[in-house]
């Protein structure tokens, strides 16, 4: 059964997103455990994506492919995970600030963050200070990230930290903010924890910065 959990792993690289539906479901099927299949399986696949997209080994699209493969393996493990009650690694909750629509960058650290046994929570778009303050509460994250690939839209961050201490939750959560026009010294200025370059070395950090 390693050999089957081991194909998995190969075709979620390969970006094979229906080999990937089908054999998740039939390892289930067949008795291997939600938690084995997630471990060597899916996540095991997306440690060698994330490896090789740092590298410069593989490219955004074929990254998309491999989460989308991910994502489609998720369907089906999902509910077997929360009737086991596997530990994750932490939850992370992550949208895009306002004014501000782009959503591939997030949505690729999103599902690296998936593939890296995290339960994520995608708020969307275009998002108020507010609502990521009311996801902070409700969901009570280890990490909390941001996305702005406008540098016009880069001060909503700011805005949203502070918007996060008069709330008194700033402290709950690790921040991690992203995109194009954002550096490590703007984070930095703005009182954010974390900065992410790209998809993978936000995983790195993320983890890095909880223990994991």
């Amino acid at each position: 059964m390693a050999e089957d959990l081991g194909k998995i792993a190969e075709s979620l690289i390969a970006g094979k997103v229906e080999d990937v539906d089908k054999m998740t479901k039939e390892s289930l099927d067949a008795g291997v455990s939600a938690e084995e299949v997630l471990n060597k399986g899916l996540i095991a696949g997306m440690d060698v994506v994330g490896q090789r997209f740092k590298a410069g080994d593989m490219f955004i699209p074929e990254v998309l492919r491999s989460a989308k493969a991910m994502s489609a393996g998720m369907e089906h493990l999902r509910p077997a995970l929360a009737e086991s009650d596997t530990k994750q690694a932490g939850t992370l909750v992550i949208g895009t600030v306002e004014g501000d629509l782009h959503d591939i960058g997030k949505n690729l650290v999103g599902m690296m963050f998936e593939g890296a046994g995290f339960k994520v929570v995608n708020l969307g778009i275009d998002l108020k200070p507010q609502v990521f303050v009311d996801a902070v509460k409700e969901h009570k994250p280890q990490l909390l990230g941001m996305s702005a690939l406008l540098t016009t839209t880069m001060p909503k961050m700011g805005e949203t930290i502070n918007a996060l201490k008069e709330a008194g939750v700033r402290d709950q959560v690790k921040i991690m903010v992203g995109g194009a026009p954002v550096t490590e010294e703007y984070a930095k200025e703005i009182g954010a924890d974390l900065y992410g370059a790209n998809a993978a070395s936000s995983v790195d950090k993320g983890k890095a910065a909880l223990g994991l």
